[in-house]
């Protein structure tokens, strides 16, 4: 069952993305909800986690998906590094502090390796043409490989399309989902709506309305946190039921105005799901505000998520990890570059937090090794 298949997860290993099957499903919801559904649709222009599916490719299906403990026992634990090679990377905004999370790991990566990045990030999370400039922009210098975190599944098609032909290693990392991409490497997103799911259920006895706040419906992740929360419940037989869901965007104060309104409309709402740390802190500050008795659990394990949890205001996390993903990305396209094969998508680790282990050094939640490097 798969209910306790994610309890002894968490209890055993709380470490690796796991593969998973993600067809999405609908759930029920009350009037008030529906609307708001319905609007949603409207802004983003028909896409949701239904979406999934219909995928060219899809990282959390993937059958030939790796953790990197995997890929270093198949490939041996040392990698080694041509001096001369340089590394391009483009992210979303750094008002977001996942995003200067991950590049605090690129960083480090940096170090460790003795190469050159070239790190680029928007001004704000909806600048597709910004991210598109910046990778033809870092292809035409002739960087060596490409390490990307779209704002959409297309905003970089073309680019990565231009690179691929130039002779660039596109690596496409954690976000919106590049099917141009050589590889994929990023936490399993629908493991990360699993893992809130089952996490919420426990602490309401499995019963009880619950809303979901989406982030962008263009973004991969969002649809597959969505859809992995939602099977859950459906696959498990979950008397929890959805009583709303809704993109907000990414963005905190939207998510906090979101959750007003919910809290308003049903007072009997019990769980708030959100999609990413930033809305989810927002949602914190509306049921605050409104003293509600409301669960709310976010995903990405920012710092101030870990703040939040420690004084009694976000319940729970599902960390991915951005400060090793971005090392676990290094490693996966210096082995590339290399001459290794990779398969077409490594999962990278995530555990949910919450009181019982936010002090937890996360190197030891993940068991983490660093890669070995050896310059030639």
């Amino acid at each position: 069952m798969k209910k306790r298949f994610l309890a002894t997860f968490l209890a055993a290993a709380m470490v690796l993305g796991v593969v998973g099957c993600g067809s999405s499903s609908s759930s029920t919801s009350s009037d008030s909800a529906s609307d708001s559904t319905e609007q949603t649709a409207d802004v983003a222009e028909g896409e949701s986690a239904e979406e999934t599916d219909e995928l060219e490719f899809n990282p959390d299906q993937a059958e030939d998906a790796m953790t990197i403990d995997e890929l270093r026992e198949a490939n041996g634990a040392e990698v080694t590094v041509n001096s001369d090679w340089e590394i391009g990377v483009v992210m979303k905004s750094l008002s977001n502090e996942f995003w200067r999370t991950l590049q605090e790991g690129y960083e480090q990566a940096s170090a460790d390796t003795g190469l050159a990045f070239n790190i680029q990030a928007t001004t704000d999370e909806s600048d597709e043409i910004g991210q598109q400039t910046m990778t033809e922009t870092l292809t035409n210098q002739g960087v060596d490989a490409l390490l990307l975190s779209p704002i959409s599944d297309s905003n970089l098609t073309s680019a990565v399309e231009n690179a691929n032909d130039a002779g660039v290693l596109t690596v496409n990392v954690n976000d919106g989902l590049i099917a141009q991409a050589q590889h994929y490497v990023g936490p399993n997103a629908y493991m990360n709506g699993q893992l809130a799911a089952e996490w919420i259920s426990e602490k309401l006895g499995d019963e009880g309305d619950v809303a979901i706040v989406i982030g962008m419906a263009k973004a991969f992740a969002a649809r597959e946190r969505t859809a992995g929360f939602k099977d859950w419940i459906e696959e498990n037989n979950s008397g929890l039921n959805v009583w709303a869901e809704q993109n907000a965007d990414w963005d905190r104060t939207k998510a906090k105005d979101l959750a007003a309104t919910w809290i308003q409309q049903n007072p009997d709402l019990k769980a708030i799901f959100c999609n990413n740390d930033d809305m989810a802190l927002g949602v914190v500050e509306a049921v605050r505000e409104a003293e509600a008795d409301i669960l709310v659990v976010g995903v990405d394990g920012i710092g101030e998520a870990y703040e939040s949890i420690r004084n009694g205001g976000l319940d729970a996390t599902v960390d991915s990890f951005p400060y090793y993903m971005a090392q676990v990305a290094t490693e996966c396209t210096l082995r590339a570059l290399g001459g290794q094969e990779l398969p077409s998508a490594v999962a990278t680790p995530q555990a949910l937090i919450d009181a019982d282990n936010v002090d937890t050094d996360p190197a030891e939640l993940i068991n983490w090794v660093a890669p070995t490097y050896v310059t030639e």
